[in-house]
């Protein structure tokens, strides 16, 4: 894995979690991977609200990395930091810091999810580089080391996509997540997802898991995630 992401859940011992749950859009598109027949799937070419897949992943992360570290939906245990900075026709939700977290979380009818299930961020501050082939070369070499992902909407499985977000520069905050000096740096990221269109108004459990297995000179890292929302749609 990528110090960016080590850095992220470096507070999480040796078990880290980087599966994220995020919202994303509501425009109607094709859907694809899905395996119930109410739940409508963004394809990875499509551009919903005028944004490309790649480009709503990368303002997950925007959202994400403004927030500081004490009140960072990472940290929430509960579900109670789900509606921190939540706008317009995205809402984002993300995964824990380490082994399993269970939330319970209200979410505006009309909103899609753009559900991360794991996924990394290299940039410039963190990892010294200098050109954007290297930043893609740091994210694709973290993510090709995934073993597992798994998402399921109602107990519905839904096949993840893999992409890479364009550049895009993101502003960290004092006592950011990522324990760097506040700042403002260009960065890519690379992972697995889901862009859910909008659920119908009711309940509805959003289960993710994701692993990765880094093999060390010094032994073998095991990272792993597991997020389970409890949503009402209203």
């Amino acid at each position: 894995m990528s110090h960016s992401l080590k850095k992220f859940y470096a507070h999480a011992a040796n078990l880290s979690v980087i599966s994220l749950l995020v919202v994303g859009t509501l425009v109607p598109s094709i859907m694809k991977f899905s395996y119930a027949a109410n739940i409508g799937v963004f394809t990875a070419d499509s551009k919903p609200y005028g944004k490309t897949y790649g480009e709503w992943t990368a303002e997950w992360w925007k959202w994400l990395l403004s927030i500081p570290k004490p009140d960072n939906p990472a940290a929430d245990t509960t579900g109670k930091n789900c509606a921190l900075k939540q706008t317009g026709t995205v809402w984002f939700l993300t995964g824990t810091y380490g082994g399993t977290n269970e939330r319970t979380c209200t979410i505006p009818a009309g909103k899609a999810i753009l559900i991360n299930i794991i996924d990394v961020i290299c940039s410039y501050a963190e990892h010294h580089l200098k050109t954007e082939p290297e930043l893609r070369a740091c994210a694709k070499a973290d993510q090709d080391k995934v073993t597992t992902t798994s998402l399921t909407v109602d107990g519905a499985q839904i096949n993840p996509v893999r992409l890479q977000s364009p550049l895009f520069t993101v502003t960290l905050p004092p006592n950011n997540a990522l324990g760097l000096q506040p700042q403002t740096t260009p960065a890519i990221s690379d992972g697995y997802w889901v862009f859910l269109q909008p659920l119908p108004p009711g309940s509805h459990t959003i289960h993710s898991s994701g692993s990765l297995v880094d093999f060390t000179t010094t032994g073998t890292t095991n990272f792993a995630s597991e997020a389970i929302y409890h949503i009402t749609i209203k």
